[in-house]
């Protein structure tokens, strides 16, 4: 399958050195200088510049007065901001800010191997392989912690072989969750959560190792058959959600579910991997972009990120 248009003129076109980088290295297969080149530029420094002397960077605090104090949100703050320095200017563990950065997020890691501290103490089978995809990219993959986080997340598995948000199957919102001290244990009866397994499976698709496990393999079937479908649970239920995407990734949407499955031996012949790309096809203007509904972020070049990221699919799936 093809778009319908080459976006490559756009994106060389857009004025944005990273983007015309990574559409040069990642589509075109062209020879490009070190990545490093783009750790100079101002965003980044400007990033850089706003880092805590323990490796974090804080929540505004404008907007901090009026949150639940039992979530950790200088940990959230940590984990968007080192998804914008990983997957937009390619920065790693070379880097000691990226260093610091993944021991503060390291030190939110429980003896049990899950990151600890968003949702308060229960369990964040969200977050935490959210935050272990971007480490693996940074870098990290064969750090001991890492192996502890998929040794975790495989111990919470649902039968089913997806995964779920715990404190969901006790029929909890997370306001009623954060006053819990220990977290809730999943009732593993329970059908799993497309959500949730999408973002699980980021962090399984990044690791070279974990993404051939079986584990990884059937959960990501699983991912598939509920493209454009409402989740089991609560958050983020509406179909809907599906149309909606980020980039940097966030929550599991038609990108960032086709960007993993890209990585588990999917091709166009999958009727669902089909329906996905069918459908971002439809979405692509005549001059090359996506008419998307884009959340997160006031990056004025958040459209061509995300015609990156859609370029990235089509070429991989041929």
């Amino acid at each position: 399958m093809k778009l319908k248009i080459n976006p490559i003129p756009k994106l060389l076109s857009c004025d944005n050195p990273s983007i015309e980088y990574f559409t040069r290295r990642d589509i075109l297969n062209e020879e490009v200088g070190s990545v490093k080149d783009l750790w100079k530029l101002p965003p980044v420094l400007k990033i850089l510049r706003k880092q805590e002397n323990n490796g974090s960077w804080e929540y505004p605090s404008k907007i901090r007065e009026n949150l639940r104090s039992r979530e950790d949100y200088d940990q959230f703050q940590t984990y968007k901001t080192l998804g914008i320095l990983v997957e937009k200017y390619g920065l790693n563990g070379d880097h000691y800010k990226i260093q610091k950065a993944a021991e503060y997020l390291f030190n939110c890691q429980t003896p049990e191997g899950d990151f600890r501290g968003i949702y308060g103490n229960q369990y964040a089978t969200t977050y935490s392989p959210a935050i272990m995809e971007l480490l693996i990219k940074a870098g990290y993959a064969n750090d001991k912690r890492i192996k502890k986080g998929f040794q975790w997340l495989l111990s919470i598995r649902q039968e089913d072989g997806g995964w779920i948000i715990p404190f969901r199957t006790a029929g909890m919102n997370l306001k009623e969750a954060l006053t819990v001290d220990e977290p809730n244990s999943p009732d593993k009866t329970r059908p799993f959560s497309h959500l949730v397994t999408g973002m699980v499976l980021r962090a399984f698709a990044a690791h070279p190792k974990y993404r051939e496990s079986e584990e990884a393999r059937k959960a990501a079937r699983l991912l598939a058959s509920r493209f454009f479908l409402s989740d089991k649970y609560p958050d983020r239920k509406d179909k809907k959600y599906w149309k909606r995407v980020s980039y940097p990734f966030l929550f599991t949407d038609i990108i960032s579910a086709l960007d993993s499955l890209s990585f588990f031996e999917f091709n166009t012949d999958n009727p669902n991997i089909h329906e996905g790309l069918s459908f971002l096809k439809k979405k692509q203007t005549n001059e090359g972009l996506f008419d998307l509904h884009i959340v997160r972020g006031s990056d004025k070049d958040l459209k061509y990120w995300i015609c990156l990221a859609v370029s990235r699919l089509f070429k991989r799936y041929g």
